[in-house]
């Protein structure tokens, strides 16, 4: 069985979230897809198989199986420009039907994704106190134009925003702790956010759920973000960009485009790198 290896929503030639991507014939069992995800070791890896329409998708972590992965569908989306052709592919998950596409740019392939749709709501008191404990943030480095939520596009997020770059930067947690209070609440990861300007953000998403301390790039959690800052009015003008990884000197790029309609789907685009095994 083959496995590639690709980073999404790389800066250019650099950075980006790496995926595992598996397309084959058929799926394999359940144990052994998790059995692979945990050996590639990245924070996802992605398994695709031809269906009739389209391609039926799961998503596994290194320790469980995932609802919806953005990074690792960008991946898949490069995957399938790369074998099949530049297009547009559909895509059923486990809970949602979507769409990626990809296209070829040389030494990258550009890839985007649309969201399934997205909700929110305000995030309940105890877990944001639980949360900022487990940061060591206090409530007054809380960004009062973006109150906590919880934030839904494909898997559910918490996002809490923070008033200075310095305090994202700052970011630090004990992943057990972290995974306690993830799984707990049914997160999939937590997203920080400081808002550079209104189209411009900065992030850092915690995946402890999924074994993982941090996701360099993370799709999903970019549009129920971007998906929650619509229900809120922020003045987005239809596309958010997002950076991400920097801290962890992964950086990558994402753009979130959105339309004013309420739920709606988000499209989730960027570049995607093969790398090297």
């Amino acid at each position: 069985m083959s496995i590639q290896k690709i980073a999404a929503f790389s800066d250019g030639p650099t950075g980006g979230n790496p995926a595992g991507v598996v397309v084959a014939d058929a799926l394999p069992p359940d144990a052994d897809m998790q059995r692979i995800a945990a050996q590639v070791g990245f924070s996802e890896t992605v398994f695709a198989t031809p269906v009739a329409g389209g391609w039926r998708v799961r998503y596994f972590s290194p320790e469980s199986e995932v609802a919806f992965c953005g990074h690792a569908t960008v991946a898949l989306g490069a995957a399938l420009a790369l074998q099949h052709g530049d297009g547009v592919f559909a895509l059923t998950l486990n809970h949602a039907q979507i769409t990626v596409e990809g296209h070829q740019e040389g030494a990258t392939v550009a890839a985007a994704l649309q969201s399934p749709p997205t909700h929110s709501q305000p995030a309940p008191a105890a877990l944001v106190a639980a949360a900022l404990a487990l940061f060591g943030y206090t409530p007054h480095q809380l960004d009062p134009r973006i109150p906590p939520a919880l934030a839904h596009g494909g898997a559910d997020h918490l996002v809490l925003a923070l008033k200075t770059r310095s305090a994202l930067a700052a970011m630090h947690y004990d992943l057990a702790a972290g995974r306690r209070l993830m799984r707990g609440a049914g997160l999939t990861t937590i997203v920080l956010v400081f808002a550079e300007s209104a189209q411009r953000l900065h992030t850092r998403n915690a995946f402890a759920s999924g074994g993982v301390l941090e996701d360099p790039a993370t799709g999903a959690a970019t549009a129920a973000l971007a998906g929650y800052l619509r229900d809120i009015d922020w003045p987005h003008g239809g596309r958010i960009d997002v950076v991400q990884g920097e801290d962890m000197g992964m950086r990558s790029l994402l753009r979130a485009e959105l339309s004013d309609t309420p739920g709606s789907s988000v499209r989730v685009s960027g570049t995607a790198r093969l790398m090297a095994d």
